[in-house]
């Protein structure tokens, strides 16, 4: 049976307005309201302090990139059947999709990607691939510069599922920069489902997936609904025929997001 979402409560609500009115759900309080942390606590803990190199943070895994090999990802059980030459990933047609070897959940996702010049391309054919979250929340990598389909299949779909906001999508032979927060879902005990996955996503700097709340994992042309599954997984890139080159992938995990302590 498909997991519901718990209805929430009235005090729940309730104790949701009232913290938002004292300060939302930064931590902002004063000294007797019965939170953790006074205004501008001086004990309060500091944010970790992350260094930026050539546009990759301290604390990010390196899935593709320069001076790196594909030892990150896997085809199967086996090594990374995907061409890689200078840095640069290239889906090769037929290998079938690969994985990230270790498992992630919530995080900030980095790639970069380019359509070949030369190639041609009619919606969904020809230049296609997708990412993957937990190895089933798919955000959608099409070449739409001068190229229409369905509008859930677009660049930057959450596909099947949600349009993105714009197209900016840049000509053949340019690289367009995903920048990506996923949340993943919660289940309760009982695995009902209690908060629904989660994604923001930034194409060139232009941002096209709002903080959406999925509907469930990715189908292909059918609703879709929530089951339980474990709350970490592989990060997927998908082999749809095309040869789509990457480059630049790395990701952060993120902790729980920040509510009133």
């Amino acid at each position: 049976m498909p997991c519901q979402i718990r209805a929430l409560s009235v005090v729940t609500i309730g104790i949701a307005l009232s913290t938002l009115a004292a300060g939302g759900f930064s931590g902002l309080s004063t000294e007797d309201d019965g939170f953790r942390w006074k205004v501008h606590d001086e004990d309060r803990p500091k944010p970790p302090v992350i260094s930026v190199e050539n546009g990759i943070p301290s604390d990010a895994v390196v899935l593709v990139g320069a001076g790196s090999g594909t030892e990150a990802l896997r085809s199967g059980d086996q090594d990374c059947r995907w061409s890689f030459e200078d840095g640069i990933l290239t889906v090769k047609s037929g290998t079938g999709d690969i994985h990230s070897r270790d498992s992630f959940g919530d995080c900030q996702l980095h790639l970069e990607w380019k359509f070949p010049e030369g190639r041609s391309v009619n919606g969904q054919m020809g230049g296609n691939s997708g990412v993957f979250f937990l190895d089933r929340y798919e955000v959608q990598i099409l070449h739409t510069f001068e190229n229409e389909s369905y509008a859930d299949g677009m660049a930057g779909s959450i596909y099947g599922q949600f349009p993105p906001l714009a197209n900016p999508i840049k000509p053949a032979g340019q690289w367009n920069v995903y920048d990506i927060v996923f949340r993943g879902p919660r289940f309760d005990d009982e695995g009902d489902l209690v908060r629904p996955a989660t994604l923001t996503v930034i194409i060139n700097g232009v941002l096209v997936q709002d903080h959406v709340s999925l509907l469930g994992p990715t189908r292909h042309k059918a609703r879709t609904t929530y089951e339980y599954h474990e709350p970490v997984g592989p990060i997927r890139f998908q082999d749809h025929g095309d040869p789509i080159s990457f480059r630049n992938i790395w990701l952060r995990s993120l902790p729980e997001p920040q509510m009133a302590e």
